[in-house]
């Protein structure tokens, strides 16, 4: 079965995630089909601390992957973010 889950890398103390679709039988941080963002816990100031590509999402869900529940939570938020993005515009006008 096909997961979208984090792969872990960065260094010890800063940690920084690739949010992946792989097979469910491999390891964490190991192979993967495809990368389809990032999510960096740690941002600071202007650094971008979340980047979901939702058109892959969307693909991957469709034929059938499973996300994790810290992914869905994430993609939840990205979908908020990118919401109040397109309303900011509109209200501003």
């Amino acid at each position: 079965m096909v997961v979208i889950r984090l792969s872990r890398a960065g260094a010890k103390g800063r940690p920084f995630y690739h949010i992946v679709a792989t097979d469910s039988r491999n390891r964490r941080d190991g192979r993967y089909i495809e990368r389809l963002g990032f999510y960096n816990p740690v941002a600071r100031g202007q650094e971008q601390g979340l980047q979901v590509s939702m058109e892959r999402v969307a693909y991957w869900t469709g034929v059938g992957a499973q996300l994790s529940d810290t992914v869905q939570r994430l993609v939840k938020q990205q979908a908020g973010q990118q919401a109040a993005a397109a309303a900011a515009p509109a209200a501003g006008a």
